[in-house]
């Protein structure tokens, strides 16, 4: 199952400077690809290009039982509601991956969306994403992780914001069924490699630190 799907939120860039002393949480921007950069596809691969293995699933389980805060745009978080479930009602059966992402407490930013939000622990918040996400930087005790919303976190990788970019690397070419391009329209960026694994023989999990390329 891959939640990378573009949000309409915020596709602007900007030229924002953040002291670093004051950021105490650091930013994750986690997202699927295919080998030629789209986030999902129309065909008929099935859920996360139909590779996921038992150490994949191990490991995003991992990552994800770890304390932190979800930061979704408004049409990633329709996607996590239509495919995992809302909190009132029949539940889907989960795997505990997706169990623990419902479980997780998770800041919504949208304009469009209205509150409360059918989900556990969700805190909507409108206002401009950069300004958005900056505050939480400042204000969150845990770190923050974002899966998908690409058009929100090119906006907070231009602003500075985004700390890490996991890229989890299946091994499939999407060239006529790939949507969603994930850094289309995106700023430049210098990458360092910060961390990589292999999961199940095939799909490559690697971690950079961005810089914007000046």
């Amino acid at each position: 199952m891959s939640f990378a799907v573009v949000s309409s939120l915020y596709p602007h860039t900007r030229s924002t400077v953040l002291k670093e002393s004051i950021m105490t949480a650091t930013y994750t921007f986690d997202v699927f690809s295919s080998l030629d950069g789209y986030g999902s596809h129309s065909g008929n691969w099935g859920g996360n290009w139909g590779k996921q293995g038992p150490e994949f699933l191990n490991r995003r389980l991992a990552q994800y039982s770890e304390e932190q805060r979800m930061v979704l745009g408004a049409n990633t978080f329709r996607l996590f509601v239509r495919l995992i479930g809302p909190s009132t009602g029949e539940l889907k059966e989960l795997d505990p991956v997706n169990t623990r992402m419902r479980s997780m407490p998770t800041t919504v930013v949208s304009t469009t969306l209205e509150g409360p939000l059918d989900w556990p622990d969700a805190t909507l918040v409108s206002g401009d994403a950069v300004d958005v996400v900056a505050r939480l930087k400042e204000e969150s005790e845990v770190p923050l992780r974002s899966h998908g919303s690409l058009s929100l976190n090119r906006a907070l990788m231009a602003a500075g914001l985004v700390d890490r970019v996991q890229v989890t690397l299946f091994p499939v070419i999407t060239g006529q069924t790939g949507q969603a391009p994930i850094f289309q329209g995106a700023a430049d960026f210098d990458l360092a490699l910060i961390e990589s694994r292999t999961l199940d023989g095939n799909i490559q999990e690697l971690v950079y630190r961005p810089t914007l390329h000046v």
